[in-house]
């Protein structure tokens, strides 16, 4: 069951694939997603794929976290290779968490 992300940031990633160099892709998604969890202020991910679109909400302590998190040289370079090689296109928005709930079927 999900946790409470009220007083979070929520980073969402919104992209289409290009689907070139798939292992590549592979082995940078798993990287990026071992440096996040590093990073102070990193609170978990969620991401859902179906075929080239995908969505992925990372969740930070607050906006600076997250404003570091983009800055990190790593994730810098990874996002640039993306750019070039692994997206047809990308949009994000930032946005705080205001109220966070969860339900599970019993």
């Amino acid at each position: 069951m999900a946790e409470d992300r009220t007083g979070q940031t929520v980073v969402l990633f919104i992209s289409e694939r290009s689907g070139a160099d798939a292992e590549g892709y592979a082995a940078a998604a798993a990287r990026m997603d071992a440096l996040a969890a590093q990073q102070p202020g990193y609170r978990g991910m969620d991401h859902v794929a179906d075929g080239a679109l995908g969505i992925t909400l990372s969740y930070w302590a607050d906006e600076p976290s997250a404003v570091a998190w983009r800055q990190h040289p790593e994730h810098s370079e990874t996002r640039e290779a993306g750019r070039g090689r692994w997206y047809n296109w990308y949009m994000l928005h930032v946005a705080a968490i205001g109220r966070s709930y969860s339900w599970t079927r019993a």
